[in-house]
């Protein structure tokens, strides 16, 4: 059996080619007949179904009867926004989430004057008959202008343009074309203006306390006002006038390099929407703006809602949630300039103790050194807890132990750490810079006792991680605790030698010992390589043959191309080392045994008392002496 189908669900040019083949008993052929008027053919198109509801709303109220007028004998000329650009109209307006929210008379004769907005009365136009800069009086009474360039276009009262989708859809009263937003008269702009969202960019523009914001715009990288009209969401912190007549300090706008200025006021703008509610439920901490800093990393900025809202301790928020289209505006009485280390460290209340010890008597080595722009650094900042809790068991120098937080040359992000040494600004001895430990088995970890808090706070010249505990100046035990690679020489020194302490010796630093030490440290594997780990009487001299004492013998101080005997080690044998080494060995070493075959893996682990230098075998003494 054939289906019934609605004469209705036929479609349009399908109906036409029928119409056309219809002929009289007399032969005679009839011209095609329009069957759907202006309503029909929208009820019957998908895409046009919030137009139909929006007819429907408006004719609840007693002053309006639309769809009777629009299906009555016209001509007209329809713009019919499809779907989506209601969708976008609704998201223009704040509390407005559907069409049933127009529930009032008010409301809906609001809604009636946009409908007829998009009505041409007394002609059927078609796309032919538009032409570029012409102007259509609508039903509602205001006009409307066509731009053909590049498409057909329909100018309303606000900055955006609708564009021609679908032309030329002919009806039995009128002509419809299909558009891609909501037109609005400039009446309904003004009526509205309390709760229509614009994008931000028109927002600047609109607010005469922000001129100063929208001229930077314009003198920075042309395409910062056109990205503040995308889709967003966007938080901007807005900087008033004021602010930025502050920040010139008489200067011109014209005068800050254009990539500057770019990046300045990218440092306003975080990527989504941010209010006021959601900093406060956070109560302080890091976001990212769209400013890029080293490494082409995106610029930290810290906030803190403890007394207002603060950013990076220098701007605080006048006027918060401005909503719009695409985001929302924080208005902000201060520029934001772009932080460096230095800004970093002094906009974030948890790291005061940090910056009272950098300048501690009128210190300014650190912030000079921090604060320079040719350079990269990683920090690692301990915060306030931890320095009430250090206690500085080995009286340290301050400034050495701060240094040993810097590394220089290097923005070193959490994700390209891996279980590795770096080198510290602290230095032994004052011409060798100390290392440290870092591993990411479970976490950040430094030299063992020291953890990551907060990573990844992007600054100009850098990248600081704050930590929960101050980074003291390592001994040669402090990196064989805290390298799990030498688990098995720790436990040799410690449990399987308990006549003998080991780290108490290894631990003397500042002459106050038989420091410094020049440490060959062996492998969990090279230990694994034994037959077994001999008895303590056995085991105490092969763990002296690996300590030099008195010498911090560097790799540099070895003989290149030819072989170097130590000194006596705590054991009383020497042995000689071969620089270079043999396949990937950095250095082949002779124990005091005459065993070869021995590599040096890794050298010049510095610590605050000696050096080590890795080894790929257990060194054996020689016995027979």
């Amino acid at each position: 059996m054939k289906a019934l189908v609605k004469l209705s669900q036929i479609p349009f040019l399908c109906l036409l080619l029928i119409l056309t083949s219809c002929s009289n008993d007399d032969g005679t052929v009839e011209p095609p007949q329009k069957i759907d008027n202006i309503v029909e053919t929208a009820q019957s198109t998908a895409d046009l179904s919030s137009l139909v509801s929006a007819l429907q709303k408006a004719d609840e109220s007693a002053d309006n009867d639309l769809i009777s007028a629009l299906s009555g004998d016209g001509p007209f000329t329809v713009f019919a926004p499809t779907n989506a650009a209601f969708a976008d109209l609704l998201a223009q307006l704040d509390g407005y989430d559907s069409l049933d929210d127009f529930n009032t008379q008010e409301l809906q004769n609001l809604l009636a004057t946009i409908l007829t907005y998009h009505v041409i009365p007394g002609v059927g136009a078609l796309s032919t008959d538009l032409s570029d800069g012409q102007t259509l009086t609508t039903l509602q009474g205001s006009t409307l202008e066509v731009s053909t360039q590049g498409g057909v276009f329909i100018g309303d009262a606000t900055t955006s343009n609708s564009e021609v989708t679908a032309a030329n859809v002919e009806t039995s009263n009128g002509i419809v074309h299909i558009i891609n937003k909501v037109l609005l008269p400039q009446s309904i702009l003004d009526t509205l203006a309390d709760i229509i969202l614009v994008p931000i960019t028109d927002l600047a523009i609109g607010n005469e306390n922000l001129q100063n914001l929208v001229a930077a715009l314009t003198a920075a990288n042309g395409d910062l006002p056109t990205v503040l009209r995308g889709t967003g969401p966007f938080t901007v912190l807005a900087p008033t006038d004021e602010a930025f007549t502050t920040f010139l300090d008489g200067a011109e706008l014209g005068d800050i390099p254009v990539d500057v200025l770019t990046n300045v006021l990218l440092n306003h703008v975080i990527d989504g929407a941010l209010f006021k509610s959601d900093l406060d439920g956070l109560g302080s901490g890091y976001t990212k703006t769209m400013a890029t800093g080293a490494e082409d990393k995106n610029i930290s900025i810290f906030f803190d809602t403890s007394d207002g809202v603060k950013f990076n301790g220098a701007s605080s928020v006048a006027t918060p949630d401005v909503k719009a289209l695409n985001g929302v505006v924080h208005v902000v009485d201060a520029v934001i300039d772009l932080p460096n280390i230095v800004d970093h460290a002094l906009a974030n209340p948890n790291l005061t103790s940090l910056v009272g010890a950098l300048t501690q008597g009128g210190n300014m080595t650190f912030t000079d050194l921090l604060s320079d722009e040719e350079e990269s650094f990683t920090v690692f900042a301990p915060v306030n807890t931890a320095f009430d809790a250090f206690t500085n068991p080995n009286s340290n120098d301050l400034n050495a132990i701060l240094s040993n937080h810097v590394v220089v040359g290097a923005a070193a992000f959490s994700s390209g750490l891996t279980n590795s040494y770096v080198t510290t600004a602290a230095e032994f001895d004052t011409d060798e810079n100390l290392s440290l430990y870092i591993n990411t088995d479970d976490g950040v970890k430094l030299n063992g006792t020291s953890t990551v808090a907060i990573a990844d706070i992007v600054a100009t010249n850098g990248v600081i991680h704050a930590v929960d505990a101050v980074i003291d100046l390592p001994t040669v035990v402090t990196f064989a605790t805290a390298d799990p690679n030498f688990s098995t020489l720790v436990q040799a020194l410690t449990e399987l030698t308990p006549s003998t302490d080991f780290v108490s010796v290894l631990s003397a630093q500042d002459g106050n010992g038989d420091d410094p030490f020049t440490v060959f440290a062996p492998t969990n594997a090279a230990f694994d390589a034994l037959t077994a780990i001999p008895a303590e009487a056995d085991l105490i001299p092969i763990l002296q043959h690996h300590v030099v004492a008195g010498a911090n013998i560097r790799s540099g101080d070895l003989t290149a191309n030819g072989d170097t005997v130590t000194p006596a080690t705590l054991e009383g044998d020497t042995f000689t080392i071969t620089l270079p080494g043999t396949n990937e060995n950095i250095a082949d070493v002779t124990d005091g045994a005459g065993n070869m075959g021995i590599g040096i893996d890794a050298v010049d682990v510095q610590a605050i008392n000696g050096v080590i230098h890795v080894l790929d075998k257990v060194l054996l003494p020689d016995t027979t002496n």
